[in-house]
């Protein structure tokens, strides 16, 4: 088996990552730096993979005026780039962690594509997309870059390649999920959003993501947060928690997420083995200050962690 994966990041980021005891608005609050990162939800995806030694191609868009931490990150770690360079500055997204857990985002804006820039990313995009077994694409899309445009090219790839696995918000995701991709990933607000109504109970959550799944998506994987995960398949439902973590950042938990559930797939797991796996991932991710998989007995103890359980309607 080839295990090839390749993760689309249309609109990355560097990731500046501070924790400070509490915000306090309109005064000079003094920040501990916990890292400055080239990250972009699928290249967070893709560090887990090649982490847990899956080869894994990154591609998307890049700005040329600040792209050297990115082609070095690539270069360090082994990852295959196929990102495409565009005029501008790659956007910086700052993320605050306070002592209560609760994290605050400032996404800055970043480069424009052009119509020429994209339709070349479409061409070389699906010129390579059928050499793998699974892509992944994430995040949101760029300024410059039609919904229907994004659309288009989702179930074009989706041609290319049957496993499409998808992870976006707000107008990006109604977008995306117009091509059906083989698995998505919203994240519990992201699926009311979708629906259109709270969703307080598991079973709200359930007929949601069936929902989803009437309209060919075979695959529906809800994040909740420290709550754990949902998985809706075919074969039926599962619940994770994990256990109580120390939070030094959420930055990267979903992606890190959607990192495990692809290795599990790749390797033929068990739906209710992956989504320990992934729920264990995403757990581990949120106690350091960077996306990734450096020890794998600690991985396996956090899995051993997970209450795992089938979904039962009452």
């Amino acid at each position: 088996m080839s295990r090839r994966v390749a993760t689309i990041t249309l609109n990355p980021a560097y990731d500046l990552v501070g924790l400070l005891p509490e915000i306090d608005k309109g005064e000079v609050n003094l920040v501990n730096t916990a890292g400055l990162h080239a990250a972009g939800k699928g290249i967070n995806v893709a560090k887990v993979l090649k982490n847990l030694g899956i080869d894994v191609t990154v591609g998307g868009f890049l700005g040329k005026e600040n792209q050297d931490g990115f082609q070095k990150t690539f270069s360090e770690t082994g990852i295959a780039n196929r990102f495409q360079v565009v005029e501008g500055r790659t956007r910086i997204n700052v993320k605050l962690t306070e002592k209560t857990g609760e994290v605050t985002d400032f996404n800055f804006s970043g480069f424009e594509v052009t119509k020429a820039d994209w339709q070349r990313f479409v061409t070389d995009s699906l010129s390579w997309a059928g050499q793998f077994d699974m892509i992944c694409v994430s995040g949101s899309i760029p300024q410059g870059v039609a919904l229907e445009d994004f659309t288009k090219w989702m179930m074009r790839l989706r041609n290319e390649c049957m496993c499409v696995i998808f992870d976006s918000s707000r107008e990006a995701l109604v977008a995306g999920l117009k091509a059906s991709p083989w698995l998505v990933k919203p994240n519990h607000r992201e699926l009311e959003i979708w629906a259109g109504k709270p969703l307080p109970t598991r079973k709200d959550v359930v007929d949601a993501a069936n929902q989803l799944r009437a309209q060919g998506i075979a695959h529906v994987v809800i994040s909740l947060g420290a709550e754990g995960a949902m998985w809706v398949n075919s074969s039926g439902a599962w619940f994770a928690k994990p256990p109580k973590c120390d939070v030094i950042s959420t930055v990267g938990a979903g992606d890190s997420m959607v990192g495990g559930l692809i290795y599990g797939l790749m390797m033929r797991q068990t739906s209710e083995h992956t989504l320990r796996l992934a729920t264990a991932v995403s757990a581990l991710a949120v106690s350091q200050p960077n996306v990734g998989v450096t020890d794998r007995e600690q991985l396996a103890r956090m899995m051993a962690r997970i209450d795992l359980q089938p979904f039962k309607p009452e």
